[in-house]
C-alpha cells in the first residue's frame, strides 16, 4: 500500500506534535517542587494529606540520606549513627531513641509528607514497628527525618519518633 505525500506529512506532524508535547512536559517537570500534588482528605489526627503525588524528577539525595539512616538504625547500629549526637541536651534523647528503637524496631517506611524549610528539609514518614509488648503484630506510626545541607551533602540532623 502506498502513502500519499499528505498522510505522509500529517503522521510526521503528528508525531512532532507528540515528541513537542512530551518535552514540554518533561520542561514543567523539572520547574516544579519535589511534591506535585496532596490530596484534600488529611488524617484528622497528624494533619498529614492522606497521599501525595511526588515529582519523579525530583532530586532524591535527600531521600537517600534519611533512607540510609533509617536503615542504620533498624539493623542495630543505633550508638554507632548516632554517637555525633553526644553532645548537651541530645546526650540523653538518643540514648531514648536507642533504646525505644530496641524495643520497637522499625520493620519498613514509605513517605507521606515532604516539607522545605530552608536549609532543613522535613521528612515525614509512616512506618510499620513490631509490638514491643512481646505479641505477634505491628504497629503503624508516623515518625520525621529532618535533614539538613550541608557542604553540598544531605545530612540527618534529628529524628523523631513516637514509641
Amino acid at each position: 500500500m502506498a502513502f500519499t505525500r499528505t498522510q505522509i506529512g500529517i503522521a510526521v506532524g503528528a508525531g512532532a506534535l507528540l515528541v513537542f508535547v512530551f518535552l514540554g512536559y518533561i520542561w514543567w517537570l523539572g520547574d516544579q517542587g519535589p511534591v506535585l500534588a496532596r490530596s484534600e482528605d488529611h488524617d484528622p489526627l497528624t494533619g498529614l494529606p492522606v497521599s501525595i503525588r511526588m515529582n519523579p524528577l525530583r532530586d532524591r539525595s535527600i531521600e537517600h540520606s534519611a533512607n540510609k539512616f533509617l536503615r542504620e538504625l533498624r539493623d542495630g547500629h543505633c550508638d554507632d549513627l548516632l554517637s555525633g549526637w553526644e553532645h548537651d541536651y541530645r546526650k540523653k534523647y538518643a540514648r531514648f531513641i536507642c533504646s525505644s528503637e530496641a524495643q520497637h524496631p522499625l520493620l519498613s517506611w514509605e513517605l507521606a509528607d515532604w516539607e522545605s524549610a530552608p536549609p532543613l528539609t522535613i521528612l515525614h514518614y509512616r512506618g510499620k514497628r513490631r509490638n514491643g509488648n512481646g505479641q505477634p503484630g505491628t504497629d503503624q506510626e508516623l515518625f520525621t527525618v529532618t535533614t539538613e545541607n550541608k557542604g553540598g551533602q544531605w545530612v540527618v540532623t534529628k529524628y523523631d519518633a513516637m514509641y
